[in-house]
């Protein structure tokens, strides 16, 4: 098996050039690899709802965990409980921190994300995650290289040293465009906040509107310079 601490640069390669870019093929192989040591975390954009239905179709008991930072906007659970009943196999979590808001509140001070986003982000979904991916050896997440220049050397297989992990992206390959395609093909259930010019979607009190419209994520963080929340940055 592959893991963190049996890493080989020289792994498995995958062909882009089908109708899937290699999704299928990846996802196929990461089951095979890991089975029920392996975990979706998916926050439940668009991203998430094309890679969800592409799971159900390898793995329809799959572990998905969504970070509940309890600061999400109703749009977002509304799609959540969409999957739950299009997907009533999958293992769908909402991991919550162990701190509430009201906690964090009293121990870090009214609105952390205003002042200090970076702990605010580690409270509230980087250990989280870091308790869901405690005894396995793999977890799936569906950046794109397309997203920002921070994800454009993301490979489908990745050491992650953030969380001495395999970190699998079974979507490197696909546009914005193919992800819509596919979408509306199958008639997926999404997050309605991108009809209204949210291309990407986060915490509400830190995801606006997009700036630039040729860049999907310029409505997170706006005017911070912060690009990532620390899930995948290692």
């Amino acid at each position: 098996m592959l893991t963190y601490e049996t890493w080989d640069n020289n792994i498995q390669e995958f062909n882009s050039n089908n109708l899937e870019k290699g999704a299928l093929d990846v996802l196929k192989w990461a089951y095979e690899m890991y089975g029920d040591d392996l975990v979706y975390a998916c926050s439940f954009g668009i991203e998430g709802s094309v890679l969800v239905d592409l799971v159900s179709q390898v793995k329809p008991d799959a572990q998905v965990v969504f970070l509940d930072t309890q600061l999400h906007f109703q749009e977002t659970y509304e799609v959540i409980d969409a999957a739950k009943k299009r997907y009533p196999w999958l293992r769908i979590k909402l991991k919550t921190p162990a701190l509430s808001l009201e906690e964090q509140a009293i121990n870090h001070g009214e609105e952390l994300w205003k002042v200090n986003s970076n702990q605010c982000c580690s409270i509230r979904k980087i250990i989280p995650l870091e308790e869901e991916l405690n005894g396995v050896k793999a977890w799936l997440s569906g950046l794109r290289r397309e997203q920002s220049p921070t994800r454009k050397n993301t490979q489908f297989i990745n050491k992650d040293e953030r969380f001495r992990s395999i970190k699998i992206c079974p979507l490197i390959h696909w546009t914005w465009k193919d992800i819509w395609r596919y979408a509306h093909k199958h008639n997926l259930p999404y997050n309605t906040l991108h009809d209204n010019g949210y291309p990407s979607i986060g915490c509400k009190p830190c995801t606006k509107a997009a700036i630039d419209p040729e860049d999907i994520r310029s409505g997170r963080w706006s005017g911070t310079g912060k690009l990532e929340c620390g899930l995948h940055e290692g």
